[in-house]
């Protein structure tokens, strides 16, 4: 299986399955002497940890991360930093439970990649799904935390801004609250109704999707490339590749189908501090491709979970038509934990680009321009 790598010059590459002994993943191209320790892997680790509330999957992880290579002591201020290297890190899988899928090892759960899978490589691991697990987005957490740490003045705050029909009041974004409700939400309001939603999904044997939505703030402005190297192509994609995300927009994304040209260009004024002021963000901090220096924000979907415990109709394979019926432990909604995933990749992404755009260019140009002479 090949296509386990993601970035350019910040590489990320991640290896292990949901019941294996470990997952891991090695991060390449980080520049040298910036301090890292595990404490500061670990606590975005324990915002995607399963099992912290009734409402995700209760497998017990601990999710202890360990930083196997990259690192050194600086003699000169006795602080662990990095050496330039691959850092490689490692997560011990600790409360795997095979055998509630062995009764369905030969039938393909609708809405799970049981059937591609198969009929790409003719083999898959039915243990949690394997590589296809979310579990293995646990590496792409702890390398989205050293990503953060490369670009000065970077924030990667996200929050869970739709539930099933249920969406949040934008007049009551509270980003303190994101971090007091099981559900990563920033309306306080609709956080109190969902945890009876999702226990009624939940009695049914049902799941549901979401929408999260990430704003990057401290950006520079220039980082990403026309045509091919797009910021918004590469965020997309980086955020499509998260396990049961099925769209992606930037910005006002699709709700700028339904503006006008006046509306939807973000005008510009001089603030005071000599830079550009833009009116709005319709754009979502990106033009061309290129970022403009405003907050980055992109939104996701995800899907509802596949694995639930009402029957469904489907083949094994063997090509024989059957039922199936997902028992174990599950998250009624992937999309709870989906916000420090989202977090972390768009962190990479915009760490990759910055990396680009120091070896390319080097130092910003200057602006605002002198004036032409006449």
């Amino acid at each position: 299986m090949s296509f386990n790598t993601f970035g350019h010059l910040f590489r990320v590459t991640t290896f292990g399955e949901s019941h294996g002994p470990a997952i891991g993943c090695v991060v390449d191209g980080c520049p040298p002497r910036i301090p890292l320790n595990e404490s500061d892997i670990q606590p975005y680790l324990d915002r995607r940890r399963p099992g912290q509330s009734r409402y995700t999957t209760q497998r017990q992880e601990p999710d202890a991360v360990k930083i196997l290579s990259g690192v050194f002591v600086d003699e000169a201020s006795g602080v662990q930093v990095t050496t330039g290297t691959p850092i490689a890190l490692v997560i011990d899988n600790i409360d795997q439970r095979s055998k509630d899928y062995s009764d369905i090892k030969d039938k393909y759960r609708p809405g799970h990649a049981d059937y591609t899978y198969d009929v790409k490589y003719g083999l898959r691991d039915y243990r949690g799904g394997g590589r296809q697990s979310a579990r293995e987005t646990a590496m792409r957490v702890a390398a989205g935390a050293i990503a953060r740490k490369i670009v000065p003045g970077l924030t990667v705050r996200g929050g869970l801004v739709q539930m099933g029909p249920h969406r949040i009041d934008r007049a009551r974004w509270d980003w303190a609250e994101v971090e007091r409700n099981p559900f990563f939400c920033p309306d306080a309001k609709l956080a109190a109704t969902l945890g009876d939603y999702l226990d009624g999904l939940r009695k049914r044997g049902s799941s549901i999707g979401a929408v999260i939505e990430v704003v990057a703030e401290g950006v520079p402005a220039g980082l990403g490339a026309p045509i091919y190297g797009k910021l918004d192509g590469d965020l997309a994609a980086a955020l499509m590749s998260i396990n049961a995300v099925k769209g992606v927009e930037i910005g006002a994304g699709f709700s700028a189908a339904e503006l006008t040209g006046e509306q939807n260009g973000d005008e510009m004024r001089m603030g005071n501090d000599g830079k550009p002021l833009f009116l709005s963000n319709n754009a979502g901090g990106i033009l061309g491709g290129i970022s403009t220096g405003q907050p980055v924000v992109a939104r996701f979907a995800v899907k509802p979970t596949s694995s639930i415990l009402n029957p469904r109709r489907t083949v094994d394979r063997y090509g024989r038509e059957t039922e199936i019926s997902t028992t174990g432990r599950h998250d009624p909604c992937v999309g709870i934990r989906a916000v420090p995933i989202g977090e972390a990749m768009v962190a990479c992404v915009i760490a990759d680009h910055y990396l680009r755009q120091r070896g390319q260019i080097g130092d910003t140009p200057a602006w605002p321009f002198p004036p032409r002479a006449r």
